[in-house]
């Protein structure tokens, strides 16, 4: 199978470690593989007890090296409809999953390797780590969830990238804040994902959950709208004993540290 699903334990739920293994394209995504990583983020977003979930190309040559370029060469108008609305699903997919998604990249990070990157909530990578959008230097231009990149690294940044197709290393990445972290090698790398998903996992559920929904809210509503969702979402917290419990919890270390 091209993609696999590892669950770690933790704190009463489980992490999701999700693989593509298609190493020999340098991890690139073609239908088969879109359809089933989205079928995965889909079952993943059904399961109670996740509490994040990290995504990684198998190898250390790539993250995921772009679109499959052997399918894109032979798409039509209509075909190639079909093949990026079937990929912005599955960023959807990423992008609603009720819990954060930590991107471990290592590698490539190209195209739509970076839009899957750019869909995660967290994104760690490994310094040998290369991000671009080349799209245009094969006769395409950078589209779906290349639109969250002005986000993460600005405008002009964003212009950069899409319109020369040129590539950055990781440190460059991390300096104009497309990632959360860097780290060196592999070793240190799957040290920076475990323990930031650790992190969240030892979090109260409920309230992260509510977070990543506000995290969303945020990038489509005024400050405003945003500051009034965030009212309502921290008062409904109160419905349930999450709040108290995870307060005791603190009291109760500072009492006995």
């Amino acid at each position: 199978m091209p993609v696999t699903v590892e669950h770690r334990a933790h704190a009463g739920g489980t992490i999701a470690a999700v693989t593509h293994d298609r190493q020999s394209r340098l991890n690139a995504l073609d239908s088969a593989s879109v359809a089933e990583l989205t079928r995965v983020f889909e079952e993943l977003g059904t399961d109670e007890k996740l509490r994040a979930v990290v995504l990684t190309g198998a190898g250390a040559k790539a993250f995921v090296g772009g679109a499959d370029l052997n399918e894109l060469r032979a798409l039509e108008e209509d075909s190639a409809r079909r093949f990026i609305s079937g990929l912005h699903r599955l960023f959807r997919a990423m992008r609603t999953l009720p819990v954060p998604v930590i991107a471990r990249v290592n590698g490539y990070c190209l195209g739509a390797g970076m839009e899957m990157a750019a869909a995660a909530d967290i994104r760690i990578a490994s310094s040998n780590a290369v991000f671009g959008m080349p799209e245009v230097q094969v006769g395409l231009p950078s589209v779906i969830e290349a639109a969250l990149l002005p986000r993460l690294v600005g405008w002009g940044r964003s212009s950069w990238l899409v319109m020369t197709g040129q590539v950055i290393d990781a440190s460059t990445a991390d300096r104009w804040g497309f990632l959360e972290q860097l780290a060196g090698d592999q070793a240190e790398l799957d040290a920076a994902v475990g323990e930031t998903a650790d992190t969240i996992a030892s979090a109260g559920p409920l309230a992260v959950r509510a977070q990543k929904r506000l995290v969303n809210d945020w990038e489509r509503l005024s400050i405003e709208d945003g500051v009034r969702v965030g009212i309502e979402a921290l008062a409904r917290s109160y419905r349930t004993d999450e709040p108290r419990r995870m307060m005791q919890r603190f009291f109760d270390r500072r009492r006995s540290g």
